[in-house]
């Protein structure tokens, strides 16, 4: 017999995705619609609005591309480069290699300035490289997934725009998270994903150009390596002033675009400013309750990525195990990846997760986990000195 699709439910305070508010599943219930139908032009164009706010940007070139936030790193990547151009990419992670790589595969000449993992960049290594030779575009990740370093931006930008370079940022955790400001910053670029700050599912992938950017795309002089991700195909279908303009490129994943214009909507219905303050009272109580724990964070205070937090493993304690435990009772939470492994715990608090009932039910998890270890810990040390910072 064929049985029904069941899974169990967990809290998920890995690095996502994060758990999403009812009112999103809710929408992704809605009844699907034909993806040229007006009334679904109509739901994209009030996504590309919500968008923009989000983003903090007027940039037209703002849209959700069907894909993982990967595959926004990938179009942002394959449409600004061309084979033979020059890229300073930074790298203080796994996901600022990966940028290399990408670019990399789309036929450009990449020079990468680095930083030890759980450690920001240095712009000053941005301004040597450009010194030593242009580029035609400057890349970095603000903030880094598998570290949970927040990464200084307008030093960075300010340097990159006297050599006249692009300015492309990965903001898959940060956007919805923290402050990201598009147009006053002065990036060129940038993209995100649908499941972490955001609050929906994985499966989509908001992208931003300004003008200057989308002045290199509709130049160049070679065609977009990706016939998927090129943008000159997708503003046909995105960016049409009215439904009959519109252009089939692809079959929208209608129901995962009802999700991010409700979970936009939410975000926008809190407010930017008071969804980041909430989400940086929830990190400073569960960080309050690490240290009283007894436990260290990686990256120093400055750069800590407020929704994705990295916790250092004491010596002695198996941190594949605590993981298990936490598993056992439906929590989720990651380790480390690449010279990091076995070192750091990752413990997101984002999106609809951010919430002060999760920091205790985590830290409370986390006490009992080690205490099977042998770690010395007392039994609600770390919920009370949580509970306290977020009276503080």
């Amino acid at each position: 017999m064929l049985t029904e699709l069941k899974v169990p439910e967990r809290l998920l305070l890995g690095p996502g995705p994060a758990n999403v508010d009812p009112r999103v599943l809710r929408a992704m219930a809605t009844p699907v619609i034909g993806h040229l139908d007006p009334a679904f032009i109509r739901v994209m164009d009030e996504t590309i609005q919500y968008l923009r706010q989000v983003w903090r940007t007027q940039n037209r070139l703002t849209v959700p591309l069907s894909a993982t936030g990967s595959g926004g790193m990938e179009a942002v990547m394959v449409n600004l480069l061309e084979p033979g151009d020059e890229v300073v990419v930074g790298i203080c992670g796994l996901f600022g290699q990966r940028m290399a790589d990408v670019a990399a595969r789309a036929g450009a000449r990449v020079r990468t300035v680095e930083a030890p993992w759980g450690r920001p960049l240095d712009p000053e290594q941005f301004e040597k490289a450009l010194r030593e030779r242009p580029a035609k575009v400057v890349a970095f990740v603000h903030g880094e997934t598998s570290t949970g370093v927040l990464q200084p931006v307008e030093p960075i930008v300010e340097i990159a725009r006297r050599y006249g370079a692009l300015v492309v940022a990965d903001c898959v955790t940060s956007l919805g998270s923290v402050p990201v400001e598009v147009d006053r910053w002065g990036l060129d670029a940038a993209y995100s994903c649908s499941q972490k700050g955001l609050g929906a599912p994985p499966g989509m992938a908001p992208v931003t150009f300004s003008e200057r950017a989308l002045e290199v795309i509709r130049s160049r002089k070679t065609k977009v390596q990706s016939w998927y991700l090129d943008l000159n195909l997708l503003m046909g279908y995105w960016s049409g002033e009215t439904v009959t303009e519109r252009v089939y490129h692809h079959t929208a994943p209608i129901a995962m675009i009802y999700a991010l214009r409700e979970a936009l909507r939410i975000v926008l219905e809190e407010g930017l400013e008071n969804r980041w303050e909430r989400i940086r009272r929830v990190h400073e109580a569960f960080v309050a309750g690490i240290e009283a724990m007894g436990l260290e964070m990686l990256v120093e205070k400055p750069y800590r990525l407020a929704p994705l937090n990295t916790v250092k493993v004491p010596p002695g304690v198996d941190a594949a195990a605590v993981q298990r435990r936490l598993l056992e009772m439906d929590i989720e939470i990651a380790g480390g990846f690449g010279p990091l492994k076995g070192q750091i715990w990752r413990i997101g608090l984002m999106g609809y997760n951010a919430q002060p009932k999760n920091v205790f039910t985590v830290l409370s998890a986390l006490e009992m986990a080690l205490r099977e270890q042998g770690y010395p810990v007392s039994p609600g040390l770390g919920p009370a000195a949580a509970a306290a910072a977020l009276k503080g």
